[in-house]
């Protein structure tokens, strides 16, 4: 019995479920029977590299282990390597052949740990590479347990970027690790971690060179951060629409939310892409976040390796759920949560699909996007402004004092039906743009110009007073649009006249208890824009008509029901 086991073990000898594979081994070494000794070769060498690849914003921590043997040319890897990571042998094996070593003579097993987590991306190839020559004796350093090798390695051994530098540093950092290795393509973004050793390398050569003590690669330092306020473009370029440029600037002070109705050319997208130049540069807090996102889905410009400047994110009205608010196979965030600290336009808005306009209701509300797979749950910040736009009707001309609207009532209806009340509750200010007027185009000339650079100002002071009020610890949050209603009763109380004021204006308006909030919200905005501390009843008077769009007006019917979903 033990005789005929081990015949078939060996090379050519075997069914055909046991032949030698194309990678030059055959599987009677991959099981093991009980009463048969199969002779493998020696252990040559074994190597142990740290690593990371990411899941969400996360570092999911890889330790890469490689053995070595003497024997016809071989590699296997294990440990749920997903493709990109399994085609890493045809990578390594070719850049470790640029430098003039050969791994024909060698049997490798590459194990991928933890053995059970799925691994994903390139980014572990330079550590793959690293692992084989420590196996194989052509690397006598070994690699210190406390340094992460992260890079993704090309056919002649350059080391090519990888998305998510940021995150996965921060990560390793948070993990107690002392020293990354990265490649140089990332150097910019990977400089902004801090309490971290970081080196940036070209190529594999680079890097042998630099760990056998031939060549000095410098250690990163954090570079200065460049302005992020944007100049272009300026709020001054549009005539007229004084009413909706004084909505942009509360939206601004307060990042309130925001709905622009109007006819078509009447200024509405020119409004909304001018609101990014009203806010102020993000903090570093926000700017290392906002980075760690839009580094996840490789959108940081190399040369700069930060996001300063509040993110503008207009998706087509076409984009799908996922798309929107997150999510794949491989959970990627969204455009919600690459607009985190900025602004998210959505133009056109009763033209997108309304389940991806429900998806975002959730993250609106709680300011985080969570995506549930089998085994596992992600997580994205997602708190932006919404800013979205839209036309009256589906010719776009009711209320069009120049173009006659072609559109019934129930086709206006329906129209601004695909908008539910329930997303409405959760856009604070809801206004008007009329269309500009010929007499408004000719004195264009004449007319003051206020500049983006002026309202940003004024924006900066109001802002500056919530951050005040957040860390004395009267409020638990530092912006209004956050504020809860215990926040709201310590610095938005309403003299009398003005309680009774809202008081009215709920049971006219029908107004929810989360639209109520979000009023008080909006008038403590304009009180700090004011820099008063008393919430004033022409305050409250100006919040609530942002909040009472004419719906009975457009429609001829009653205002979307809302509800407290």
């Amino acid at each position: 019995m033990a005789d005929g086991l081990a015949e078939r073990a060996r090379p050519g000898a075997c069914p055909p479920i046991f032949q030698e594979t194309t990678g030059g081994t055959y599987f009677a070494e991959c099981f093991a029977v009980s009463s048969v000794e199969l002779s493998l070769p020696p252990l040559l060498g074994l190597a142990t590299v740290r690593s990371g690849c990411l899941f969400g914003l996360d570092l999911r921590q890889v330790i890469v282990e490689v053995a070595s043997r003497r024997g016809p040319a071989f590699f296997q890897m294990a440990g749920l390597a997903e493709t990109a990571v399994r085609e890493a042998r045809i990578r390594v094996s070719s850049a470790v052949a640029r430098l003039g070593i050969t791994l024909e003579e060698f049997s490798l097993t590459v194990s991928l740990a933890p053995a059970d987590l799925p691994k994903s991306g390139s980014g572990l190839d330079l550590a793959i590479a690293l692992g084989i020559l420590v196996a194989i004796g052509r690397l006598a350093r070994e690699i210190p347990e406390t340094t992460l090798v992260l890079g993704e390695l090309s056919l002649d051994g350059q080391v090519r970027p990888i998305p998510g530098v940021l995150p996965l540093l921060d990560g390793a950092r948070k993990a107690g690790y002392q020293r990354a290795i990265v490649p140089q393509g990332c150097a910019a973004e990977a400089a902004h971690v801090t309490g971290l050793d970081v080196r940036a390398v070209r190529s594999l050569a680079e890097l042998i060179d630099h760990l056998e003590g031939k060549l000095e690669v410098p250690r990163l330092r954090p570079q200065e951060l460049p302005k992020g306020a944007p100049t272009e473009p300026d709020l001054h370029e549009i005539v007229g629409q004084a009413a909706a440029k004084r909505a942009l600037t509360v939206a601004a002070a307060g990042s309130h939310n925001l709905l622009l109705i109007g006819p078509p050319g009447s200024g509405k997208s020119m409004l909304a892409r001018r609101l990014p130049s009203l806010l102020p540069e993000l903090s570093l807090e926000q700017a290392l976040l906002t980075t760690a996102i839009h580094s996840v889905s490789g959108l940081v410009d190399p040369k700069v390796g930060i996001v300063r400047a509040a993110p503008f994110r207009a998706p087509h009205h076409t984009v799908s759920d996922a798309g929107l608010v997150g999510g794949g196979p491989r959970p990627r965030p969204g455009e919600i949560s690459l607009a985190h600290n900025g602004v998210l336009f959505l133009d056109e808005l009763p033209e997108f699909r309304r389940t991806a306009l429900e998806a975002l209701r959730q993250p609106l509300e709680e300011g985080v996007v969570h995506v549930v797979r089998a085994k596992a749950r992600v997580s994205f910040p997602a708190r932006p402004m919404l800013v979205a736009a839209m036309n009256p009707c589906p010719c776009g001309h009711y209320g069009n004092p120049r173009t006659a609207c072609i559109c019934s009532p129930v086709a206006r209806s329906r129209y601004l039906g695909r908008i539910s009340g329930p997303l409405l509750e959760r856009i604070d200010l809801q206004i008007q743009v009329p269309p500009v007027d010929v007499e408004s185009l000719s004195r264009r000339s004449s007319e003051r110009k206020t500049s983006s650079a002026e309202i940003r100002k004024q924006v900066a002071l109001a802002r500056q007073i919530q951050e005040e009020r957040f860390k004395s610890g009267r409020v638990r949050r530092a912006l209004n649009s956050l504020l809860d209603l215990p926040d709201l009763e310590r610095v938005a109380a309403l003299p009398p006249a003005a309680q009774k004021l809202l008081d009215h204006s709920v049971d006219r308006l029908g107004l929810s208890a989360r639209s109520y909030v979000r009023v008080l919200r909006v008038a403590r905005t304009l009180a700090d824009l004011e820099q008063v501390s008393q919430v004033a009843e022409e305050h409250l008077a100006e919040a609530l008509r942002y909040r009472s769009a004419d719906w009975s007006r457009l429609t001829g019917t009653a205002q979307p029901e809302r509800s407290s979903a």
